[in-house]
């Protein structure tokens, strides 16, 4: 026996089905309905939505199609008379209305039918508006049947009084709610929170409430058809502003819940409130909104900081805390809540719109109200935020006096994250000024892996100091004369960074990690990173790394040959940068523009753009590039046939000693061996270059070792091929216990085994040790 649609009868069927089953035994009874019938031998048996494509790019259309809920669209497009050639931009609009009408067969079904006046997109809008739950279906279907609304309709007047208040009072709940949310939310003095409880079960029987979660955790939603036409009822109840009240003062709840526990990841603590966040962001519209609570979305706009900052949500983050700065709530001026407020909307600009008078006002204010009322946890979280801030529009100075009070600061509190944060902002400004012994140390102890602080997340600085100090790390090592440690960590840093899942400290690792590889010559992974790069800033809106992204692309284009599209890039991005000034990127790539222009024979601009750049630095500070652009200048200079140029050289070798910079120090040695030798200076070429190159204990891969190896090779023999062989009977040439490279050997010695005469190569070939030579 087959009893269909039972709910509106359930009482009366379960009486007559149990009593079969007792007195029937060979009798089978089918049975359906939105709830269980409860009785003696009943089985259960969901009947689950049909499955939708789920929400991820790159799905092709043969993908989507290979779900149930889209083959039963596409089916009922095609019965509705429309001609519908899928590719894979429109499959995948045809797998947002299934996910949207939550695999439901008459809604698809209903749906499909608009596509012949609507078109795939439009149908897709007309979602979001009641529309959806008035198309019509066949004719001969039943009244219930023929509308979406109608269904509802037929279940919701089978719903007690309670059950229906409870029902739209929920409609409030974007996505998943939780039992407590619901108790909270739901609950006044009509309806007790004990009785929400008994109401929730009811509903959840009669499948108007989804349940999904683990075993230990359970969630509910409402579907969004049933979402809409709850909305409705709400609205007619005359409770919209009532319940919404409740909801945002329940997710404020839930926010400070989550802030109070701010000493574990994101992923232990943080989860919680990001599950919630359509919740979240429904709260602040209607806060906000006329008929709201500015007081209320004040305190939950500060509240949602940690989750906005964590989430890389900057844009939001910006949004929300600059409209609850503009309420003029006097209950927030001069409190911790304006601290957290200025400090966010500060840095959340910073990335997004670039380094506006706005942000340094934003941050200024935070720190001044910080400072009065004695609170050094946000004192350290500001003067960070200014060091960044200054540092970015390259006033490098006052970002390290910033880093200076950050760490006293730091010194107070005696926390071993706020420490090692302040070394890392030393560490950074160090490394800006050229100081890479003080940079090394710093960044090293800001490296260092510490417990969670039980004060101080390292996130709500707004990016991952340490990974942050890692890359800066990576950077020094290059200078210092380690290209390959260098590399090694700037590939643990990004991998580090994709794991933390942060967009801006990704970003961060990823165009600091790009300076790496193209100091060593790796284009390849300089480009696939540098697009990397651009793909996360385009995801999240961070115009600064955009316009950085874009010079980058356009120094590596000048470094593969071509010139002409690079320097059009450049100059779009510095252009760009400027005005947002974002000056941290400009100095390497006005070099990268000044050497292109060098390329193309356009010296004049070429020396102009150069000595803009040396006065910059002199100006601003980021000194660590100085001995670099000195080099360029000299370069010019010789290319120009003008005078000085030897000056400009022995300028840049005799700073990058002081820095200790050896990686600069080989560079410029190779650049001004290869002036000399253009000079018939050989002997003093190939003595300076010696003097450095030997230096190296790695890196003998790498383009400037390469580049100094065969200059050597053509000071000692000019016009030898660099991989030429020299013959020494049978033996191996070592120093120091390394094998020495073949091609650098000066001359035959008569007694290879003579440790006297074997020195006498060795001059020749510094450089290559490591490498083995067999004679």
């Amino acid at each position: 026996m087959v009893f269909d649609s039972c709910e509106h009868v359930v009482a009366t069927v379960a009486t007559l089905a149990e009593r079969i089953f007792q007195e029937a035994s060979q009798v089978h009874v089918l049975a359906t309905s939105r709830e269980t019938l409860r009785v003696e031998g009943e089985h259960i048996h969901q009947l689950s939505p049909l499955e939708s494509p789920p929400n991820e790019p790159d799905l092709t259309s043969e993908q989507i199609l290979g779900y149930p809920a889209a083959q039963l669209f596409v089916e009922r497009v095609a019965a509705s008379g429309c001609s519908l050639e899928l590719n894979d931009a429109n499959a995948a609009i045809v797998g947002e209305i299934c996910r949207r009408l939550d695999g439901i067969a008459l809604a698809i079904e209903l749906a499909a039918g608009r596509v012949n006046a609507h078109g795939i997109r439009e149908t897709a809008t007309l979602l979001n508006h009641r529309l959806g739950l008035l198309w019509d279906g066949r004719r001969t279907a039943l009244l219930r049947h023929q509308t979406l609304s109608a269904t509802l309709d037929w279940s919701y007047h089978l719903l007690s009084e309670r059950e229906r208040v409870v029902l739209h009072r929920l409609a409030i709940f974007v996505g998943i709610f939780t039992l407590e949310g619901a108790r909270s939310v739901a609950s006044w003095n009509d309806i007790d929170e004990n009785e929400i409880v008994a109401v929730v079960t009811s509903l959840v029987s009669k499948s108007l409430i989804a349940v999904a979660g683990s075993d230990t955790t359970v969630r509910f939603r409402l579907l969004d058809t049933t979402r809409a036409y709850a909305v409705e009822k709400l609205a007619t109840y005359g409770e919209t502003d009532r319940v919404a009240r409740r909801h945002a003062s329940y997710y404020l709840r839930v926010l400070e819940r989550a802030n109070a526990n701010a000493a574990g990841p994101l992923e232990a603590r943080g989860s919680y409130a990001a599950m919630h966040l359509g919740n979240i962001r429904s709260a602040l519209e209607w806060a906000f909104s006329e008929r709201g609570d500015n007081a209320v979305g004040a305190a939950l706009a500060a509240a949602s900081i940690n989750l906005f900052l964590e989430m890389s949500l900057l844009t939001e983050c910006h949004r929300w805390t600059e409209q609850a700065i503009a309420t003029q709530d006097e209950s927030i001026k001069g409190s911790r809540r304006e601290v957290e407020l200025q400090s966010a909307l500060g840095l959340s600009l910073m990335f997004t719109r670039g380094n506006t008078e706005q942000v340094r006002g934003a941050l200024a204010r935070g720190l001044e109200v910080a400072e009065e009322l004695g609170d050094l946890h946000n004192q350290l979280q500001l003067l960070g935020r200014l060091h960044i801030f200054h540092e970015r529009i390259g006033d490098y100075r006052c970002a390290l006096m910033f880093a200076r009070r950050g760490e006293a600061v730091a010194l107070n509190l005696a926390d071993p994250v706020g420490l090692a944060e302040a070394h890392s902002a030393l560490g950074i400004s160090y490394h800006l000024e050229g100081n890479n012994v003080g940079a090394h140390s710093h960044l090293k102890a800001a490296s260092a892996e510490f417990p969670f602080s039980k004060r101080i997340n390292t996130f709500h600085f707004g990016f991952d100091y340490r990974n942050r100090a890692r890359i800066a790390l990576a950077r020094t090592l290059w200078l210092e004369g380690y290209p390959d440690k260098a590399v090694r960590v700037a590939n643990e840093t990004i991998r580090e960074a994709d794991v933390v899942n942060h967009p801006v400290t990704l970003c961060i690792a990823l165009i600091w990690a790009v300076s790496v590889f193209v100091w060593i010559g790796d284009l390849d992974n300089a480009e696939r990173h540098v697009e990397k790069f651009r793909s996360v800033a385009d995801r999240h809106s961070l115009a600064p790394y955009q316009a950085g992204a874009l010079g980058v692309r356009g120094e590596l284009l000048i470094k593969r040959g071509n010139a002409e599209a690079g320097i059009a890039l450049l100059r779009t991005s510095l252009e760009t940068l400027h005005s947002l000034r974002y000056e941290l990127l400009t100095t390497t790539l006005s070099s990268a523009l000044a050497e292109g222009l060098e390329i193309t024979g356009e010296l004049q601009s070429s020396l102009q753009v150069i000595d803009e750049t040396i006065d910059s630095v002199g100006r601003n500070g980021d000194s660590f590039y100085m001995p670099e652009l000195l080099r360029i200048k000299g370069c010019i200079l010789a290319a120009s046939k003008a005078t000085r140029v030897e000056e400009y050289f022995i300028r840049s070798l005799e700073m990058a000693a002081r820095q200790s910079a050896l990686g600069w120090e080989l560079r410029t040695a190779t650049s001004l061996a290869k002036f000399w030798a253009g000079q018939d200076r050989r002997s003093e070429a190939r003595a300076l270059l010696a003097s450095v190159h030997e230096r190296f204990t790695e890196g003998f891969e790498t383009a400037d070792y390469q580049a100094a190896e065969h200059l050597l090779m053509e000071l000692v023999h000019p016009g030898m091929h660099r991989e030429a062989v020299l013959w020494l009977p049978s033996t191996d040439v070592f120093r120091n216990g390394k094998a020495i490279r073949s091609g650098l050997i000066a001359e035959p010695v008569a007694n290879p085994e003579d440790d006297r005469q074997r020195s006498q190569i060795i001059p020749a070939a510094d450089a290559a040790i490591g490498r083995r030579a067999r004679g």
